[in-house]
């Protein structure tokens, strides 16, 4: 199903939401230290959701399944993602534990990031029993790999009713071997190692091998590596002053999303625009701190 001219495109993401405690450092501390940070942003964040609050705000409509809670700092992360347009359907709603908080020190010389969080490491949750007419109500379905069961149901779910899917591979996790043989496009970091691959190479073969047809790893600020059916290549990535990376992966699939929801067939030329197009806005996200001015300067 392609969107129906006039209608914003739909995207199911499903994944993590994160409370996200960001502060602007001049360094890492080091054991016992203590810094005073230049700015602090306190907001919604994990993969699946940075991605759909991205695809909101280049167009789309974006549902989120995931697992957040009725926690006061839960109430916020929901909250926050109302503010950007983003549909939440919380499937731990009575869970009374606090959300994943990720505490994030960024440098400021660099941009560069340090991130320590338990990820969805203390949820277990099963898929809706609406799971199926929530994929057939998408136009693709993103998955950050979190809240495995759910996302290998939704894929499946995707791949019967023929939605495409995404996957965002930031890490290699237990039940991705799982997913992938429903998933049809993946763009991994370069910290995404499946068993045996040790290079960019190795993973883009991997990929290829258990069923997934369009692929790229994003290298930073190097040019992205990609291969389909039909060819392999290089998108090169703007040069930009980088402020934060923070998120930059996520805003790229949020937007590659976007930007494959509205193509009947993909094919090596539009698929290497959908990158590049995506790759562009991603790179634009590192040039201020934190998650959410991008949006506010567009």
């Amino acid at each position: 199903m392609k969107p129906i001219r006039g209608r914003r495109p739909s995207g199911l993401f499903v994944g993590l939401s994160t409370l996200d405690v960001i502060q602007l450092v001049d360094h890492a501390p080091a054991s016992n230290e203590k810094l005073t940070a230049h700015q602090q942003v306190v907001a919604a964040g994990g993969p699946a959701a940075n991605a759909a609050a991205a695809f909101r705000h280049v167009g789309g409509a974006a549902e989120l399944l995931t697992a957040i809670g009725s926690h006061p700092l839960g109430v916020e992360v929901a909250a926050d993602l109302n503010r950007l347009g983003v549909a939440v359907s919380d499937l731990a709603a009575d869970s009374v534990e606090p959300p994943v908080v990720s505490s994030i020190l960024v440098t400021a010389s660099s941009g560069d990031r340090a991130v320590a969080s338990t990820n969805a490491s203390g949820y277990r949750i099963a898929p809706p029993d609406d799971l199926d007419a929530r994929v057939a109500a998408c136009d693709i379905a993103e998955f950050d790999g979190h809240h495995g069961e759910l996302a290998v149901a939704a894929a499946r779910a995707a791949r019967a009713a023929g939605r495409p899917t995404l996957l965002d591979g930031g890490s290699w996790k237990d039940g991705t071997g799982h997913l992938l043989s429903s998933i049809d496009v993946a763009v991994c970091s370069a910290d995404f190692h499946p068993p045996g691959a040790s290079t960019p190479t190795d993973t883009l073969r991997f990929l290829r091998e258990h069923g997934v047809r369009w692929s790229a790893v994003s290298r930073g600020g190097q040019s992205i590596l990609w291969a389909g059916p039909d060819g392999s290549g290089t998108v090169d990535v703007p040069s930009v002053r980088v402020a934060d990376t923070l998120g930059a992966g996520d805003v790229l699939h949020g937007v590659l999303a976007h930007r494959l929801a509205t193509q009947d067939q993909l094919t090596p030329e539009s698929f290497v625009e959908a990158l590049r197009g995506a790759a562009v806005v991603a790179s634009r996200a590192c040039g201020s701190f934190g998650t959410r001015a991008w949006m506010l300067e567009d």
